[in-house]
């Protein structure tokens, strides 16, 4: 059964995309069965793996035209799949506020295709709507991306709030999978303050990885490649790879017990 993360932050350009890509592409490489659904309208991290304007799409799955099975497809990655966006996305939340069960319409089609993964990443909208709030109520846990830059904790206390109202009403599983430090630059004092305020607020739940400002984290989606296929040596390839050993083995034991 696949371990279920939603990468959230309703602020945008906080590497959130960027790490779904990334991670998702490293779990893949690491042989672990790897789903990454892009909910999010803009369809980034569809279009960072080479997938575009790809129809049929998650919409057709969100509002019931559209079996998944017939909606997942292959990237170019082994053990990596893709439940691709694309712009129809934008009108699927008016769509979606007078179907019943609204808020676990994700859920119920991922239930379908979850025995297949050991990993499913969703890569979030920058909003609190009914988009991620499916996504939320689907997940096991919340990976959150905090760039290390001016106002990084603006909007952190309103996703925290959201998260806790899915826990109560909808997903009283629902965990904080870790907090991760982006775009960190050592030169600057900031960076480092902000880091020290994010590892104050939420302890051990701070991975030890950063990700660093790296030109070539940048550079990767305009080529439809994550890093390790664009530039595995750079800066940015080595610490998405340190990511994802340090998300293994927090989830070693869970896996191996399912």
């Amino acid at each position: 059964m696949a371990k279920i993360i939603s990468i959230a932050n309703q602020k945008g350009g906080v590497g959130k995309t960027t790490t779904t890509i990334n991670l998702s592409s490293l779990l893949a490489a690491a042989e672990k069965r790897t789903l990454l659904v892009d909910i999010d309208p803009q369809a980034n991290s569809s279009s960072g793996l080479s997938v575009t304007d790809q129809t049929p799409s998650v919409y057709e799955v969100l509002v019931g035209t559209r079996n998944i099975n017939e909606v997942i497809i292959n990237t170019f990655m082994p053990f990596l799949d893709m439940l691709p966006s694309n712009i129809n996305l934008v009108g699927a939340e008016i769509e979606m506020v007078d179907m019943e069960n609204r808020e676990t319409l994700l859920r119920t089609a991922l239930a379908e295709i979850n025995e297949k993964y050991d990993y499913i990443l969703i890569d979030c909208p920058p909003s609190l709507g009914l988009l991620t709030l499916n996504s939320l109520t689907a997940s096991n846990s919340v990976l959150i991306p905090v760039q290390c830059e001016y106002f990084a904790l603006e909007g952190l206390g309103q996703l925290l709030n959201t998260i806790n109202i899915v826990k109560k009403h909808f997903n009283k599983e629902l965990a904080i999978e870790g907090v991760l430090l982006t775009m960190f630059d050592t030169r600057l004092r900031l960076s480092h303050q902000v880091a020290e305020e994010v590892r104050k607020y939420f302890g051990d739940k701070v991975y030890n990885t950063v990700i660093n400002r790296n030109v070539r984290i940048s550079e990767a989606p305009s080529y439809g490649k994550p890093i390790i296929l664009y530039d595995a040596i750079s800066s940015g390839a080595q610490n998405y790879m340190a990511l994802a050993s340090e998300l293994l083995e927090k989830n070693s034991g869970i896996l191996n017990n399912q």
